[in-house]
This record gives structure tokens, sequence and C-alpha cells, in this order.
């Protein structure tokens, strides 16, 4: 609405007798009869404690959230598109939208029912039968025209008006006498609880009557108060209304037979005190309450999402977005609710409508239950609300109303998901800027794992005796080439972990800080299309030593600690290999496994096999060794790659060495055949490099083990000599790995 034009501003009796007329409203006088004839009185006790078990909690859940801050127009579309995003809230408040909308004819339609009488003495008077559509479509058109011209003020003074006449009729229905009360004797003892299997059927006829209750919160805009107004008016109705219920049911049970029940959908005006007339009157009031209602309610839910853009076309998001000026009303988002509601109303029938419009309240009603669970344990200091629900009624209100979805229609509620689905995968496509998760989200998120890592290290759980690789690899030349990311990202897609830091050369400053939050949004987006399952970060360091020190140190992205380090270089430009080699010492002294990719300006071959040497020296090599490899080739990329195991060892020990192999890759279930392991003998005038280059040439990537001596002694001249080789990962293992 447009400030400065609010003239109109609601208190707490609006909220109350829009959701009081709802929930005693169509349901109540067309349906309940039929319930207690169909399920029985204990049946219908049920599904009324069953729908509360839903309301109750989203009742609580509004009051909770909307004393937090300022609810503004659009009600409940308001608080869940703050709390889960401007997408999904895009998606859930069209949904509502058209469940309003469409609320509208259910209501204008059930008020025709009223005019029952009418319709059945021109039946028998002139043989005529009359379509519902010659009250329906009048009582629309002037619905229509009263809230297009006189707005929410002369929807709220008509609503304290039909309030009186339907609590007339009740008292009137209370005070009411039968034959069939003074002829039986019933009891609560003797009332029964029949049709078990019709259960969930009566509950879908049942539940709109139990909607009503969030009816009030689209007016949020036009109050005063709507931390104060909201809380008390819904839920006061909510428990008013499940008391009024109560009584119904047993005067229902007491006072008409079964067959009378099934058979009269007016039979309540068999009981009231002057039912003929009280009875269709208060019909009459409380469904044009409703509609009331709803087609106050619908138009700011409509306009709440024009303001935030949330439509596909500019023009229609400013056109439905603009209120009246001398009063703010949403005139154009009225004139197309009631378009909506004529549409339907010509139909006459929305049955099969209004199993999906109870689906899309109950999606509204668990997204306000989830809304204040998540808030109990993920929210921010300014999330401070007078009034607090429990959070343990908030997640029984979710997980029921999920429950209910599928229990009522399994294919409805299948279907409303669906549609929900394709309505935020549409939106999200022209909203690409909005993406994202909202806050609420992040900070569950958040909480959750800091109270599992606590738990874990509390349990002492955190060591796993089982190895797994939680990898960090530390790079400054993640714009140059991206073959240490692609490794690690294959170590982490299934079995492992990977943390990738992108190095900054310098101290730390306000400009480098600024550096390393542009280039990690820079890597962060190169990463989505790529599959990533890496943690990516950056860490700004003068020296190579200094940021290896801070990297080692760093927990695990999954909290699991950090037992291996990768480093890389390109083989063409070897400057950064002495850095690496003068490190070896630092990273072996937290235990580390220590890898080192050799980058070939080739691109990987992933067609091609997995090559992993297995000389003399590589006792404690060769497990770490297979296990990389296996758990490399298991990523898509390598589905078409074998793994293949080259031994080099002495003539005499290579039938033991065979053995050995075929063992290990039979106890250890590896996915690597016989045919691809290869025993090769020592020979004098042949370097194990020698025959490296030879055999692997055309490999997509080659494992080779080295030892720490070997660096100490032999310096940068462990990773050279490879030059035919494509990609080489060297491994030194700090421990023996075991396999199976």
């Amino acid at each position: 609405m447009q400030k400065g034009v609010q003239n109109q501003k609601f208190g707490t009796a609006p909220v109350f007798f829009t959701a009081i007329s709802t929930i005693l409203g169509a349901v109540l006088f067309l349906r309940f009869g039929y319930a207690v004839g169909s399920v029985g009185f204990w049946g219908v006790i049920l599904i009324i404690l069953l729908g509360h078990m839903v309301t109750i909690p989203t009742a609580f859940a509004i009051s909770e959230l909307a004393t937090n801050k300022r609810v503004e127009g659009g009600g409940e579309y308001f608080i869940i598109s703050r709390s889960f995003g401007l997408n999904i809230g895009a998606t859930i408040g069209l949904a509502l939208f058209l469940s309003q909308a469409i609320s509208v004819a259910f209501y204008v339609i059930a008020f025709t029912e009223a005019f029952e009488p009418l319709f059945n003495w021109v039946q028998s008077t002139y043989d005529l039968s009359l379509p519902r559509q010659v009250v329906s479509v009048p009582a629309m058109l002037l619905l229509s025209v009263l809230i297009l011209k006189k707005g929410a003020n002369l929807g709220v003074k008509a609503l304290y008006f039909v309030v009186a006449i339907l609590f007339i009729s009740l008292v009137l229905f209370f005070f009411g006498d039968t034959v069939h009360a003074s002829a039986t004797e019933s009891s609560l003892l003797n009332f029964e609880f029949r049709n078990s299997g019709d259960f969930y059927v009566i509950f879908a006829i049942i539940f709109p009557a139990f909607t009503g209750i969030t009816a009030g919160v689209g007016l949020s805009g036009d109050l005063k108060n709507p931390a104060k107004s909201i809380p008390w008016g819904t839920t006061a109705a909510t428990f008013i209304g499940m008391i009024i219920y109560f009584f119904v049911v047993y005067k229902l049970a007491r006072f008409a037979s079964v067959e009378d029940l099934l058979g009269n959908q007016l039979i309540m005006s068999k009981i009231a005190i002057g039912g003929a007339i009280a009875i269709p009157l208060g019909l009459a009031a409380s469904t044009i309450s409703s509609a009331l209602g709803s087609v106050m309610v619908a138009p700011r839910t409509l306009q709440a999402l024009s303001v935030d853009k949330s439509l596909p076309s500019g023009g229609l998001n400013r056109w439905l977005s603009k209120g009246r000026k001398k009063d703010g009303e949403p005139i154009n988002a009225s004139i197309v609710t009631c378009l909506i509601a004529m549409f339907f109303v010509f139909l006459g029938d929305i049955n099969a409508v209004a199993g999906v419009i109870s689906m899309f309240f109950m999606v509204t009603y668990g997204s306000l239950c989830l809304i204040s669970f998540l808030n109990h344990f993920g929210s921010s200091p300014s999330y401070r609300p007078s009034f607090k629900s429990k959070w343990y009624l908030s997640l029984l209100g979710f997980i029921v109303s999920v429950l209910v979805m599928f229990k009522i229609n399994t294919i409805y509620a299948i279907l409303s998901i669906v549609l929900m689905v394709l309505m935020y995968l549409y939106i999200n496509s022209y909203h690409k800027n909005r993406n994202g998760l909202a806050s609420i989200f992040l900070n569950s998120l958040y909480q959750l794992n800091r109270n599992v890592q606590v738990f874990l290290q509390k349990s002492g759980k955190k060591r796993v005796q089982e190895w797994r690789p939680s990898a960090i690899c530390i790079s400054k030349d993640s714009f140059e080439r991206d073959t240490a990311f692609k490794l690690l990202n294959w170590i982490a897609y299934k079995y492992g972990f990977g943390t990738y830091l992108h190095r900054i050369e310098g101290y730390y400053s306000k400009a480098t800080h600024e550096q390393a939050k542009n280039e990690l949004d820079l890597l962060v987006s190169r990463s989505e299309n790529v599959g990533n399952h890496v943690f990516v970060d950056t860490i700004i360091s003068p020296s190579y030593t200094s940021a290896i020190a801070q990297a080692i140190q760093l927990p695990g992205v999954a909290g699991m600690e950090n037992n291996m380090v990768i480093f890389e270089y390109d083989k063409e430009n070897t400057q950064n290999l002495d850095d690496i080699i003068e490190n070896y010492a630092l990273a072996n002294a937290g235990n580390f496994d220590f890898c080192v990719l050799g980058s070939s300006k080739q691109q990987f071959k992933l067609k091609s096999d997995i090559h992993i040497w297995i000389k003399p020296s590589d006792a404690d090599n060769a497990n770490l060794m297979i296990l990389l490899s296996f758990i490399i080739a298991g990523h898509p990329d390598w589905k078409k790659a074998d793994i293949k195991i080259f031994n080099i060892c002495k003539a005499e020990q290579a039938e033991e060495t065979r053995a050995s192999l075929d063992e290990m890759i039979a106890s250890g279930r590896l996915p690597i055949r016989s045919t691809n392991v290869e025993v090769l003998l020592v020979q004098e005038n042949v370097s194990p490099k020698a025959m490296i280059n030879e055999r692997s040439e055309h490999a997509g990537l080659t494992l080779i083990g080295f030892r720490g001596d070997m660096v100490k002694h032999e310096g940068a001249e462990v990773f050279l000599g490879y030059e035919k080789l494509g990609h080489v990962l060297f491994v030194n293992a700090n421990s023996k790995k075991e396999i199976g």
C-alpha cells in the first residue's frame, strides 16, 4: 500500500472475526452433519483433534513470527518470503493467492445452498430445475461491486453484521430440540466411531473449515498493530472455534439419527429453534462472511507479490502493485481476484479443485510451522518475538501437515508438489539474481553442523578408524590451470573430503582482503559448472611456508581431521617445485600423507587408464596409491577408464609379489581385473623411470610412490625425468593403509 493514503487502520476485532467467520462457516453448516453420520461422534472428534494438530501450531507460528517484526501487506506470503527467500516465497505465495481467490468462489457456491428451499419449491411447483448459478453469479457480481467500490472498510463493517447473524444462528441451534433426542438415550460412553476406512475422506471434507485460522493474517498491512492483533485474533479464533466444533458435533450426534445426518445437508435446520429460517440465514451469513474475508485477503497477497516483482511481467507487477489513491485499496489486484472467482462460480462445481486447494493450504501451514521451528535453532540475534511458540509444537505442525497431505489424497499431494516445483523453477529462471538460500536455512545448517562437531568431539569419535581421504590443496595458480582442483574434486566425489585453498601472496590488508573476496566469488562461480564437491576458500600469506603452516592446522570441511596435503606444480615450469620440497618436513610433522601433482599442459585423458607403479621401496605407499586410484576412478569422468597396476620387483620375488597382489585385489574387492596387474622384473641397465616412461606414456593419470628420505637426498630429481608422461601424481604415505 502507498504511504500517506492509509486512512483505515484496524484493530484486533477484524482479525478475529475474519478468522472465526471462516472457521464457523460453510463447512460447519453443510458438512459436519454428514461427517458425524459417516464416522460417528468420536470419528469427527479425532478429525478435529488431528486438524488442530496442524492449525494450533500454525496459529502459534504466525503469532510468533508476527511479534518479531512488523508483518506488512500479504500476511502469510510476507512471512514466508522474508524467511525462505523471495523465490521460494513467491512460489508458495502464488499457490496461496490462487487458493484464496478460488476460495471466494467456493464460499459463494456454498452460499447458494442457503437457497435450497427456494430451489426445491421451484422444482415442486413448476417442475423446473434451476441451476445454482441463478443465485451464485449475481451474488458474486454484487460482492465484486461492493469490494471494488468500498474496499476493506465495507468488508469489515459487513463482517460485524454477518458474524452477529452467524452467532445468533448457532445459539438457536444449541437451544433446539428434536423428537429423536427425547426418544433415544445417548451419551459420550455409547457414541460410536464407525467406518474408519472413510476417516481421511471425511477429513478432506472437513479440513477447509480449519483453514480459517489464517484468514485474518492477510489484513496485516491494514492493522494498527499487527504484532498484537494477529496473535490475539488468530489464537482466540482457533481455540474458540475448536470448542464450538466439539459442542456442534455433540449436538448433532445427540439430536439427529444417522439417516438424517447422511441424507440432509441442512440437518442443523431440523434441530435449531426456527431452523427453517435461522440455519439458512446463518449459512448465508457464514458463507458470505467467509467470501468477504477471502476477497479482502487474496488481493493483498497478489499485491504483495507484485510489489516484490515476483510475476514475470514488469508492467503487470507495476499495475497490480498500485493502490487506490484515496484509501490505498489494492483495486487492480481485487479486479483480478474477482475475475478468477467469477470463472469458478460459472463452473459451479469446484470439488476437484478443492482437493488441490487444500494441499496448497497444507503447504502454506507446513511452511509457516517449519519457519518457526528453524527459527528456534537458527535465528539471528534480531529474532526476538514477544510471543514464543514451542519448537516441538512447530515441528509437530510441519510433520502432520506433510503426512496428512498424503493421507488425504496421494495423487493430489504429488500433483501439488510437482506444480510447486515447476512454479519455483519458472520463477527462478527469470529471477536468477534472487537465487540462493535464505539466512534461516544457512543459520540452521551452521547450528546443526556446530552441534554435530561438538558432539563428535565430546564423544571422542572424530578420529575415525577406517581411513578415508580428507585432503587439503594449496595453489596460487588457480586461474592458470585447474588440474589440482579437478584431482581434489575426484577424490571428494564419493568417499573423501576436499578443501581447496587459493593462495594470495602478500600480507593481510584491506586490499588483499577485497582481492581474496573477489577471487573466491570467481572460483565458486567457476566450480558451479563442474559438479563441485570441494569446499573452496582463499588464504592470504606472504610465503609458501606460512601458508602451509596455516592450512594444515585448519579443520576438515566435514569436521574430520585433514590427513592429506596435495601440492601441484607445472611440469614445464618447475619454479615452485623447490618450495614444495622445502616444506615437505613441515607437512610431514603433522603426520599427513603427502601428494604432489605434476601437471601437464595436456588435458586429462579421461578415456585412458589410470596407471599405478609400485617399486620395491613402496612398502607403505602401495596401498594408498591403489585406494586413491579406486576413489578417483569412481568419479563419472573416469567411467571408461581401467586401473592398471605395474609392480617392479626382483626375479626371485615375482611369484610371491603376483600372489600378494591377487590376494589383495580379491580380499579388498577392488574393481581391478587380474589381466590389468603386471609384474615387471628389475633390469640392470634400465631404470624404473625409463620403464614408467615407456609404458605409461598414454595413461590418463599415473601414480608413482616416493619416500621422504629420497626427497631429502635427491631433491627435485625425485619428481623430474617423466617428460613423456601426462599428469603424474607422486604419493608418499605417512603410514600403511588397510585395504579390505
